[in-house]
């Protein structure tokens, strides 16, 4: 079972910190290592944080062996009451940059105020110095972890970061997420419109619809999350790309289904029309948005897509 801190003795609190010191530096080293390709300047910083901390570990180390002797007692985080624990986001395989800094910032607050704490409640000077001592740089680190946003900010680190992580959104969930919408937007204009004038029936152009729009949801998905696995590329897991090409691929494709649940042909294919030119325009703006299009050429090449594929449907369907 766990024990309160308050009944800790000198020699367990120092074994407490110097294993909280070293679990700190190697959170901030693997903190460093995902971060080093793509935010080298935050790596950088959490570097020198992560040699901080070893510093700290081995300064307790030091003292703790002056006055114990080599024999260091098991006291792990998880063995005391309310100790400061440490959220494993390093495992997460996506790790946005600002949820380090701000993980960051919390770990220097709750070490500072363990060791205002622990110095309270030991006797011995020298180790009082100590952690006192240690609370003051933890509280230096906080500063510095809430503080080197702004840093960057004005030595232009900050910029190439965020650069970097735009491109990164891109290929991780625009592009997936802009093929998915152009397919199901354009491929399913053909069956859909085909069976809407084959017909003249709303009801089976809608389920013409859907059957199409999930049908493309579930191959787009699948293609695109066996397509590559995102270790050499950079684009990020391959099932969360897979999910958002599915999904963008069935939801343009039912956009232009719905109105058709609409009783009245003449009425249902008039709104369908007009949700697929919505559809075609927001399909060129993203493209312009994010992909670097001339807005002018990227209308040109949906459009023309576009509208080909909803010819081929009136015509078949008309036949």
């Amino acid at each position: 079972m766990a024990r309160s801190f308050n009944e800790l003795n000198e020699q367990e609190i120092l074994a407490l910190a110097i294993g909280a010191e070293e679990d700190d530096s190697r959170i901030y080293g693997e903190f460093a290592e995902r971060m080093k390709e793509r935010y080298p300047a935050t790596a950088q910083t959490l570097i020198s944080m992560r040699d901080e901390e070893l510093g700290h570990a081995h300064r307790l180390m030091e003292i703790y062996k002056a006055s114990y002797g080599d024999h260091l007692p098991l006291v792990r985080r998880q063995d005391v009451k309310g100790f400061v624990t440490r959220k494993p986001i390093w495992l997460s395989r996506l790790l946005p940059v600002d949820q380090v800094r701000k993980e960051v910032e919390t770990m220097e607050y709750e070490s500072r105020k363990f060791y205002e704490v622990a110095a309270k409640r030991t006797s011995n000077i020298t180790i009082r110095k100590l952690l006192n001592e240690l609370a003051l740089a933890e509280a230096s680190h906080e500063e510095m972890a809430s503080g080197f946003r702004d840093s960057m900010m004005k030595s232009g680190a900050l910029d190439a970061e965020h650069e970097m992580e735009r491109r990164m959104f891109i290929l991780q969930y625009i592009q997936p997420g802009l093929a998915g919408l152009m397919d199901g937007s354009v491929s399913t204009l053909a069956p859909v419109f085909a069976a809407a004038f084959a017909t003249r029936d709303s009801h089976d152009a809608f389920l013409v619809g859907l059957a199409a729009s999930i049908g493309a949801g579930i191959s787009m998905g699948f293609a695109e999350a066996l397509s590559d696995d995102g270790v050499i590329s950079g684009r990020g897991h391959p099932y969360i790309r897979g999910t958002v090409c599915g999904l963008m691929t069935t939801l343009g494709g039912i956009g232009h289904t719905l109105p058709f649940l609409i009783a009245g042909f003449g009425i249902a294919t008039a709104v369908a029309v007009a949700v697929v030119a919505v559809e075609l325009a927001v399909i060129a703006w993203i493209r312009h948005r994010y992909m670097d299009t001339p807005l002018l050429a990227a209308t040109f090449q949906v459009v023309v897509g576009g509208v080909l594929v909803f010819i081929t449907g009136i015509l078949i369907g008309s036949a």
